[in-house]
């Protein structure tokens, strides 16, 4: 059949065209077959709060910094926060992890969410003693509160990075710059109370703070939900106010991990508070891991207090 010029200039047209289309939505399409996950935010920002505080033997000191030394420790604060959204302390002692408790995948967990019949395997707790713990009750509530000529505070930015491939969220002061050319989780270098010690990377750092984070996320039965931290020295992480990480006292880097398929107390769908509760006590470390498949996001804090005379 006879092809006019207008036909075929039309047809080459339409080809050019449509082959547009494709080298337009092919780099997509081989994206989304790469990775899966490419259409969530690259990173998960949430601001944490700092405050610092001097070492006990220093001039306005707090009995609970650069004081302890032991392994990890359970016990220490209730396992409910109080009206106030704060930890309650609970023991001076606590009792000591000494065999860890593992949830079927072999993770640790926190000895008080033991359940046999999600198929955890038990540990083993003993009693603490005086080489670890806190000085009192009053001390301790002073740790995530501003209280004038005790300690100061500010905020900072914690950046989850997801990583390629997953929906997996990372902060880790191993890698994570500025921490990582810092050696560790050094969040107020030269700054607030100054400068106290080596680390053990050799660098000049300011140990004895504290880090409350606060953030929420919606609950999605069933679809793998999970919280770890990695770290030292205290850490408790709060659910809808519950505890589900309790890695009390001064210890060297410790992990737990969280299900929230575990959690009973939560509804599918629901709007829930996650806060985190960490303090660094002791020289010469400092570590600092959060890895989540939760999509957690930022919440106003209150104003940090600044800095008291």
């Amino acid at each position: 059949m006879f092809e006019s010029t207008f036909t075929r200039s039309r047809n080459t047209l339409l080809a050019v065209a449509a082959g547009l289309a494709v080298a337009t939505i092919a780099p997509a399409a081989v994206a989304r077959a790469e990775d899966p996950y490419a259409h969530l935010p690259a990173t998960l920002d949430l601001t944490a709060t700092i405050r610092d505080f001097k070492a006990k033997e220093q001039s306005g000191g707090h009995k609970d910094f650069q004081a302890y030394s032991g392994s990890t420790t359970v016990g220490l604060v209730s396992a409910d926060l109080g009206s106030d959204g704060k930890p309650v302390p609970a023991s001076l002692r606590g009792k000591k992890i000494s065999t860890e408790f593992k949830n079927k995948s072999g993770k640790n967990i926190n000895p008080a969410l033991y359940n046999a019949a999600l198929g955890d395997v038990k540990g083993s707790l003993v009693n603490g003693d005086t080489g670890n713990g806190i000085y009192s009750y009053d001390s301790f509530n002073q740790w995530y509160r501003d209280v004038a000529g005790v300690n100061v505070s500010k905020s900072i930015n914690l950046s989850l990075k997801r990583v390629a491939n997953t929906n997996r969220y990372v902060f880790d002061s191993a890698v994570d710059e500025p921490y990582k050319s810092r050696g560790g989780f050094f969040p107020i270098n030269g700054e607030m109370y100054g400068n106290y010690a080596n680390n053990s990377a050799g660098k000049m750092s300011n140990f004895h703070f504290t880090t409350e984070v606060e953030t929420e996320f919606v609950y999605e039965k069933g679809k793998g939900q999970v919280f770890t931290f990695t770290g030292d020295d205290d850490v408790w992480v709060f659910v809808a106010g519950k505890m589900v990480i309790d890695l009390g006292g001064l210890h060297s880097k410790k992990e737990q991990t969280i299900d929230l398929d575990r959690l009973t107390w939560l509804n599918d769908g629901q709007v829930y508070q996650l806060k985190v509760f960490h303090a660094e006590r002791r020289t010469t470390e400092s570590n600092f891991r959060i890895e989540t498949t939760i999509k957690l996001r930022d919440v106003e804090v209150p104003c940090t207090s600044g800095l008291y005379d």
